[in-house]
């Protein structure tokens, strides 16, 4: 059936109806034939059927005391729907036939459009209709004399367009370059306070500035399958944040995440945190902006990495000590591949929409096969750095303990796997996946804060 044929728009067009769609149409026990009367009210009446799709046509049992006019279109559709009590609804279906009939029953259609779940789910059947939505939108506010568009109270708007609840990715390398340094007897609570805070402004600032790029570039208005942790905020898309507003947003976080970072290298007296800082705005931004784009090049993971692994513990330590040393450096190899490992899963379900825009991630470039052993390849990764920091003497031996989180890992992996081809399902996994990292992140502060306490009683 091609009623859910996608366009480039990510609309599901009407079409000349096929002999699938009145084989659609046979399976539905009625059909419900619907047209506008002469005092322009909509009627409609149900009636039994039969369909010849070799013909084109279907023959509707003449309903009594209600003809079926012959002098004007009628739709003819044919819909099943599934009550979930407490739940809501599944097994949605409908087709829906435009035509004619010759003599009230011989119906002739010249135009199909319909709907199966299990061809397209609901969300991403919603995502498919908000071109249509975005078109009524424009005429209603031509009609009205006034700009109508959807809304969001400002708190949901603002978590929404930041993607606030991501902000664990800067967390985990920030606390523990803290701890790192509380290890060398360097700790001052105000300044590790406005680390975090800096650190946030900036991961808020680039999130947004990742939405302006990837919705100029197309590539979120091409996405039809978001899930909670891919597809972007959408607030451009939806039409809830203008482009303009974003940009603003954008400035404002980048310039409270700078004024932070300049008060911290007055305050340290340390070139080395400025150059840092200006990496990671610079990474940040060359993340989606041109020229760079490193994303669309495939280099998003490597970017994500670098910003969430060495840029932010590194940058936080060096806030306490005012150095740099081999043990944060080696510990943000971690966090950096960790982060990657999410961002490498959240970009599967995008990658159609990403090829068609142009964005060739990793996982747009590389076979299924390949991207699922490649997880598996950065998990592994990022635990043998933990183990070889150890033997070297250069991580503290409590560390070790991060490996318990393992098994997550596995089970990401083969969620990867049994998941890779359906994005909804894989949701769950992303879930997973960003919880490894949450889960190994907190098993090295305890480990750093085990190693503190331990060194008090030595």
């Amino acid at each position: 059936m091609t009623t859910t044929a996608p366009m480039r728009s990510g609309s599901i067009p009407a079409h000349d109806p096929t002999a699938a769609d009145l084989e659609k149409l046979a399976t539905y026990p009625h059909a419900i034939v619907s047209w506008v009367d002469d005092a322009g009210y909509p009627t409609s009446v149900a009636t039994s059927f039969e369909v010849d799709a070799e013909a084109g046509t279907v023959s509707l049992a003449a309903p009594g005391g209600m003809p079926i006019p012959t002098d004007r279109e009628v739709n003819v559709m044919g819909s099943h729907i599934h009550p979930q009590p407490g739940i809501g609804y599944d097994e949605r279906r409908y087709i829906q036939l435009w035509g004619r009939t010759s003599d009230g029953t011989t119906f002739t259609p010249v135009r199909a459009w319909g709907w199966d779940e299990t061809e397209v789910p609901f969300f991403e059947y919603s995502e498919r209709s908000v071109p249509q939505s975005r078109r009524y939108l424009a005429q209603l506010s031509k009609e009205k004399g006034r700009t109508i568009r959807p809304r969001l109270s400002p708190f949901w708007l603002a978590l929404r367009t930041t993607r606030l609840p991501f902000l664990s990715a800067t967390a985990v390398p920030v606390l523990l370059g803290i701890a790192v340094a509380a290890t060398d007897g360097a700790f001052t609570w105000w300044t590790a306070l406005l680390t975090l805070i800096g650190g946030s402004f900036a991961h808020l600032a680039i999130n947004v500035t990742n939405d302006i790029f990837d919705t100029l570039s197309g590539a979120d208005d091409a996405n039809t399958t978001p899930t909670q942790f891919s597809g972007g905020s959408r607030v451009a898309v939806y039409d809830l944040v203008s482009i303009r507003g974003l940009s603003q947003l954008a400035v404002a976080l980048f310039g409270a995440a700078a004024l932070i970072g300049l008060l911290l290298v007055a305050v340290t007296g340390s070139l080395t945190l400025l150059w840092i800082g200006i990496a990671g705005i610079v990474v940040g931004v060359a993340y989606t902006a041109p020229p760079l784009k490193l994303v669309y090049r495939g280099l998003g993971e490597f970017a994500v990495a670098l910003g969430f692994g060495p840029i932010m513990l590194l940058g936080a330590y060096v806030v306490q000590t005012g150095r740099i040393a081999i043990e944060p450096l080696v510990l943000s190899l971690v966090p950096g591949i960790l982060i990657a490992l999410i961002l490498y899963v959240n970009e599967i379900p995008d990658r159609r929409s990403d090829a068609e825009a142009g964005k060739r991630t990793l996982p747009v470039r590389l076979a299924p096969s390949t991207v699922q052993t490649g997880y598996l390849v950065g998990a592994i990764a990022a635990f043998a750095v933990i183990v070889i920091g150890v033997a070297a003497g250069v991580l503290p031996w409590p560390t070790l303990i991060a490996l318990a989180a393992v098994p997550i890992a596995l089970r990401v992996h083969q969620g990867i796997k049994v998941h890779y081809d359906s994005p909804y399902t894989l949701m769950a996994v992303m879930g997973t996946n960003v919880n490894l990292n949450l889960v190994v992140g907190g098993l090295l502060l305890v480990a750093y804060v085990l190693t503190i306490v331990v060194a008090l009683f030595v």
